[in-house]
């Protein structure tokens, strides 16, 4: 198996974040995203991923509705706790659902919805959401805590749960915190208003746009606050080698327009002897605020093949290339 890429990134850029291998391994599948995963499938692309050399393990209540947790947790849970670095979320509890058990889950997981989500970001509710997310996992702690999403909640989340996050920082109960979005610009937020030490920043710096280069990226650098880029392959559009009719961008279906510059994008990769998906994934580890790369993984195939793609030589005259065709913006 090929070993994980550690590009020597920080990891800890503040000095509280722990060290994050290069890649990271997202746990949303093992919450059964879109179709149902195994137990036996998510159990083996957590071994092939250590195998592979990947330490850092990402996942979220909101995941299968706690799904997620519980599979990552109990696939962890022999080895070396010092040895892996998990990270979770907080920002929606919970609550159990009986009555409408008998449905699907409305939000994108095959699971039943025996529980619903509520939003919270009091200094309460994060408590109740940490205590839960240790029970599932079964672990003895969570390595680093961000705030999940909490885009039209900036007021409480900004003035309670980021303080009660401090506070279980300081007391040692929990190791880094942060904040985990789909946009750029509130992040950059948390970064320069508040005490964070790692955000996650999902789709806004990828090799398609480049919007975090504008807020967040400058101001975690300025502030020495590492960034975890996850949604690398914008939700599918960048994944494949050509990116066909029907993909998948921002979590629809992706604009003719969109799908044309991901084309010309790829066309230009190839003369260089990389794959669309490679140079996506290297993109990324070069700004160097960057300090893992997180990747949704489902079964042991897809962990093998984001290893691969993770370990491919990309020279840098491909960067240059593409921003002479008007495919990276400046500064990228």
């Amino acid at each position: 198996m090929t070993a994980v890429v550690d590009d020597g990134g920080s990891g800890s850029a503040t000095g509280r974040t722990p060290h994050l291998t290069a890649l990271g391994f997202g746990a949303a599948q093992g919450g059964n995203l879109y179709r149902a995963t195994s137990e036996e499938d998510f159990a083996a692309a957590v071994d092939t991923a250590w195998d592979g050399g990947i330490r850092y393990f990402d996942t979220a209540p909101h995941y299968g509705l706690g799904l997620s947790e519980r599979r990552l947790g109990a696939a962890l849970r022999s080895r070396p706790r010092d040895e892996y670095v998990v990270s979770t979320k907080v920002g929606r509890l919970l609550v159990p659902s009986p009555e409408t058990a008998h449905l699907p889950d409305p939000e994108g997981f095959a699971v039943p919805a025996d529980h619903r989500r509520v939003w919270d970001f009091s200094r309460d509710g994060v408590h109740r959401s940490l205590e839960a997310s240790l029970r599932r996992t079964g672990l003895d702690r969570i390595d680093i805590v961000y705030l999940h999403d909490p885009d039209e909640h900036w007021e409480q989340a900004a003035y309670e749960a980021v303080p009660a996050l401090v506070e279980l920082r300081e007391q040692g109960v929990v190791g880094a915190i942060g904040a985990g979005m789909n946009q750029s610009a509130m992040l950059a937020r948390f970064v320069t208003e508040t005490d964070v030490d790692v955000v996650m920043c999902a789709g806004r710096f990828t090799l398609l746009e480049q919007g975090a280069l504008v807020d967040l990226l400058p101001a975690a650098r300025a502030r020495r606050v590492g960034v975890v880029i996850a949604g690398v392959y914008n939700s599918g559009l960048l994944a494949q080698e050509t990116p066909p009719a029907d993909a998948v961008y921002n979590y629809q279906q992706a604009p003719a327009e969109v799908i044309e510059q991901a084309r010309r994008t790829a066309r230009v990769c190839q003369r260089y002897g990389v794959t669309l998906p490679q140079a996506a994934l290297a993109f990324v580890r070069r700004h160097p605020a960057v300090v893992s790369t997180v990747v949704g993984m489902r079964d042991e195939a897809q962990v093998t093949e984001t290893l691969r793609r993770s370990a491919a030589e990309v020279p840098d005259q491909l960067w240059a290339a593409l921003y002479e065709e008007g495919l990276l913006d400046a500064g990228a």
